[in-house]
């Protein structure tokens, strides 16, 4: 059976808005994707695709716009309260030795991404997808987004949760397919074209840095 039609996407230049988006990365955290990352799977694919270059050029293009970023950050409390280990992953990561626990270098975003102290930061202590929990709805309330555009890791979870989490919020979810990544990498792009396809517009990021260079 050959894969779903979906309906044409929407303008992109109408959906990227400066003044009604909002990037929301995902885990782009050093214990994730950087020199301290836990699950050495997910930063090899992370290097291999060339992913942070990729987010980094994103942020400086939206920034550059005007366009607000939110990092969504997974943050331990040191003493682990807060945090259920009540999925496979989470019992894998919790017998890590990089483990996301606060006030480690773990938790700061890869120094490849550049100066980030300008950004906003989104922390959940428990779960996998970045809306549950945390205060990442109110702050894109408060910067006025309409439109979500999300890149990170992974597609095998966190950043197909935030994807339908979105959706689910009345959020349109723009993703820049360069910019995010799964384990395997030919898995990722079946999450792509056959899950991401039907809630998200997809781009990429020179599309993206193109429409707010015009600005």
């Amino acid at each position: 059976m050959g894969s779903i039609a979906y309906a044409p996407p929407v303008e992109l230049a109408d959906l990227l808005d400066p003044a009604s988006t909002a990037v929301v990365t995902m885990e782009l955290q050093r214990g994730v994707v950087g020199d301290l990352a836990g699950i050495p799977s997910i930063a090899a694919v992370s290097s291999e695709r060339s992913l942070l270059p990729a987010c980094r050029r994103l942020l400086d293009a939206a920034r550059g716009a005007g366009v607000p970023v939110i990092h969504a950050l997974a943050v331990w409390r040191s003493d682990r309260s807060g945090t259920k280990f009540n999925a496979p992953i989470l019992r894998m990561l919790e017998s890590s030795e990089s483990q996301v626990l606060e006030g480690t270098p773990a938790v700061d975003l890869a120094t490849e991404l550049g100066d980030c102290s300008e950004d906003r930061r989104s922390i959940r202590h428990h779960g996998l997808t970045p809306f549950t929990g945390t205060d990442l709805h109110d702050q894109l309330t408060d910067v006025g987004a309409r439109t979500v555009v999300a890149c990170g890791v992974s597609l095998n979870v966190g950043v197909t949760g935030l994807c339908l989490s979105a959706v689910d919020l009345g959020y349109e979810v723009v993703v820049p397919v360069d910019a995010v990544v799964g384990v395997p990498d030919d898995y990722g792009a079946d999450v792509i074209r056959h899950t991401l396809a039907a809630v998200a517009t997809l781009s990429d990021v020179p599309q993206i840095c193109d429409i707010w260079g015009a600005v």
